[in-house]
């Protein structure tokens, strides 16, 4: 059978690709535990320096597999814990994607709706293909955001604007979601997988212990006020003087040369 999520590391680039393409790449039970493993295992790996998720065929995630849950095979069904109560959110993937330290992009080859909007959402960094549609319609399903949505939204494009989208249930294009402040760029279909990974490459040419501490800082200062976050920022600095990193990055910057980080 076919894996319903790929995974591999290309260049100190974590790769998944939600992988049912019949299926518009619903996320299934097992696609849910199988995701938030890879994303913690990848944040575990020294070898990573940043992750990529995207989808094959012709879209990104189009949101939780609701056949599968009226079937009482999937989530929600009989044979789902959260089915009786006991599905536990602490380890779910748009929670795992706000908490691990490794930056995350979504590169939107299409369609991201309900669930898939969350995900999205949930990465660092969004790029779309220009055929990519981004759906807040669950209201017109008589639902809410499933995971994080009603969170993320109004911190990324301000109350006014995430209300509207929400009570409106309103699907945007590619463009129309670049100029909400949704997505970082948007690029031809056929090159959104090579401009996705060259982003990370770059972010992977620099100081990893750096940018994971930098990503901690931005977590923490969305919930605390100025006087506090100056102190974590300064807390989180004096470590970094000491490694390895630092010193290369410094003597590369006097040498006029591209510096060679180890994450050490």
């Amino acid at each position: 059978m076919t894996d319903e999520l790929l995974y591999e590391v290309r260049d100190q680039v974590g790769i998944l690709t939600f992988n049912r393409p019949e299926r518009m790449n619903t996320i299934t039970l097992s696609m849910l535990r199988s995701l938030s493993g890879h994303l913690l295992a990848a944040d575990a790996d020294p070898g990573v320096r940043a992750i990529v998720l995207t989808g094959a065929g012709r879209a990104w995630c189009a949101g939780l597999d609701i056949g599968a849950a009226v079937s009482g095979e999937g989530i929600g069904g009989e044979s789902s814990s959260a089915g009786n109560g006991e599905f536990d959110l602490r380890d779910a993937p748009p929670v795992v994607l706000h908490k691990i330290d490794t930056p995350t992009i979504a590169a939107l080859n299409g369609g991201a709706a309900g669930y898939g909007l969350d995900l999205a959402l949930g990465c660092d960094i969004r790029i779309a293909a220009s055929r990519a549609k981004l759906s807040a319609a669950y209201t017109a399903r008589g639902l809410v955001p499933e995971s994080g949505g009603t969170w993320l939204l109004p911190r990324i494009i301000g109350w006014s604007k995430a209300a509207e989208l929400l009570f409106t249930a309103r699907t945007l294009s590619a463009d129309e979601s670049l100029a909400l402040g949704l997505l970082s760029q948007v690029v031809p279909d056929d090159e959104l997988l090579e401009t996705a990974l060259a982003l990370a490459a770059e972010i992977a040419a620099n100081a990893p212990l750096a940018i994971r501490a930098a990503k901690r800082l931005m977590r923490h200062a969305m919930t605390e006020n100025l006087e506090d976050h100056v102190q974590r920022q300064y807390l989180a600095l004096l470590p970094l003087f000491g490694t390895k990193d630092f010193r290369e990055g410094l003597a590369a910057f006097l040498e006029k040369r591209p510096a060679e980080f180890q994450g050490r």
